[in-house]
């Protein structure tokens, strides 16, 4: 790698000449490319030990093998004091700002709420079957609550496959190219009820104090009993107070959803937090017919759950709702004015205070709710269950997957058995040289 390629993998220091669960205990070496250490990997007798099969259902691990590293003691601007004008993407990052797992597996994150899918392929009306999908929409991106970690970096030609037949589907995704940066993925169900593929190429933005995520590239589903395909792009993540006071991260930007054979569309809009952070989380939206006729009003919050309800119900409550917003406005304090008098200073910005929960209007119906993470989640990167047993690497298994598998990646392993020694870095520009050979 040279100093002109983007997206570099994070190292253990802040320079490097070539920038850029349960587990059974191995030492294997992949293809003469590097040892790979999984002896910490080992969780025998353990918290997290997997449960045995049950009516021939893998179990998968319940916690990682290590607790995550403060970043407390690594300094962000120490590093884009000197970077300023240049794109992000051009940064090398200190490894304790990454999760262990490879942006190829955080992808497939979007799986982690695949019974919408399944829901949406059962379901006999288009406009039931858009409910569904808009919200396998809002849940891919859930997983994404309090996650400030940064995913590795995938090589190029690196891999990642899956397959979860408790949840019906296999999956796959690869990084197909480098300039620009672009990860392809492939997901069908196991009983060919769906089809889900699509390209990610995030453009990522410096604002000083915050660093903002553009999503590139299409989305697409297909119900393949209905001959039916569904496209969108994901909204736009933003991570606040990137050099100075504490991360916080939120979802903005319009998605539109639409059914290529019906002309339907669903209109979501990822609310930014405002002010005072009002809005913080939600969605609001509708779905339309090819005459842009709504047919029926969808709202939430990404972080918790989605409802929905007729149109004529939605407005009735709000005719309702807008009667009593005096009396709320004569209940306010001066505490807002004080707020705002600080908005100007040159400081982190303030974490907003999340809203009371969504209210429901009567008559809606519930569209989707996240999953509750582990108990232990704070400790492992804000991981969801699904998430923890993604790098997930079970006896046998590095016999049988391809020497590009992001599972083998030595950096991170290694972060994930809590081993951030310097030797990490060098081990990692290893394997940058050596899964290159194999792509080449």
């Amino acid at each position: 790698m040279n100093g002109e390629e983007e997206f570099f993998d994070a190292v253990t220091g802040f320079d490097s000449d070539n920038s850029s669960g349960e587990f059974s205990e191995v030492n294997q070496k992949i293809t003469g490319m590097i040892d790979l250490d999984t002896s910490k990997s080992t969780r025998s007798g353990k918290s997290g030990e997997r449960p045995a099969q049950e009516n021939g259902i893998q179990k998968h691990r319940t916690a990682l093998p290590a607790p995550m590293f403060t970043r407390s003691d690594f300094s962000v601007w120490s590093i884009l004091k000197k970077c300023i004008g240049l794109e992000l993407s051009k940064i090398t990052m200190p490894i304790a700002f990454n999760e262990p797992l490879s942006f190829l597996q955080r992808i497939t994150e979007y799986m982690e709420h695949v019974y919408l899918i399944h829901r949406a392929s059962r379901q006999t009306q288009p406009l039931e079957r858009m409910q569904s999908v808009a919200a396998f929409a809002v849940s891919a991106v859930a997983s994404q609550w309090e996650r400030t970690g940064k995913p590795f970096n995938p090589l190029l030609g690196e891999t990642y496959e899956l397959i979860r037949e408790d949840l019906g589907f296999r999956f796959i995704s690869e990084q197909v190219s480098h300039h620009p940066p672009i990860s392809a993925f492939y997901s069908e169900g196991l009983s060919q009820d769906f089809v889900f593929h699509g390209s990610i190429y995030p453009k990522l933005k410096f604002w000083g104090k915050s660093v903002e995520a553009e999503p590139r590239g299409t989305i697409t589903l297909e119900l393949l009993k209905h001959g039916e395909a569904y496209t969108w792009t994901n909204p736009t993540c933003c991570v606040h107070n990137v050099i100075i006071g504490k991360l916080w991260i939120e979802q903005y930007g319009v998605v539109e959803i639409l059914n290529h054979r019906t002309g339907d569309k669903c209109v979501l809009n990822f609310k930014p937090c405002g002010l005072f952070g009002k809005e913080l989380h939600r969605v609001e939206g509708h779905i339309q017919d090819k005459n842009k006729k709504k047919l029926f009003i969808i709202y939430g919050k990404w972080t918790e759950c989605l409802w929905g309800i007729e149109p004529a119900s939605y407005e009735s409550f709000k005719k309702q709702e807008k009667r009593g917003d005096h009396l709320r406005k004569a209940k306010l304090d001066d505490g807002s004015e004080r707020a705002d008098s600080d908005l100007t200073a040159d400081v982190a910005d303030d974490v907003p205070v999340a809203q009371e929960t969504v209210q429901v209007i009567p008559g809606s119906k519930l569209l989707w709710r996240i999953n509750s993470r582990p108990p232990n989640s704070a400790q492992m990167y804000n991981f969801t269950s699904f998430t923890v047993s993604l790098n997930e690497l079970e006896l046998g298994m590095e016999k049988t997957l391809p020497p590009t598998d992001c599972r083998l990646r030595p950096d991170i392993r290694g972060m994930e058995n809590g081993n951030m020694g310097m030797h990490w870095a060098g081990a990692s520009q290893r394997a940058h040289r050596g899964a290159q050979g194999l792509s080449s």
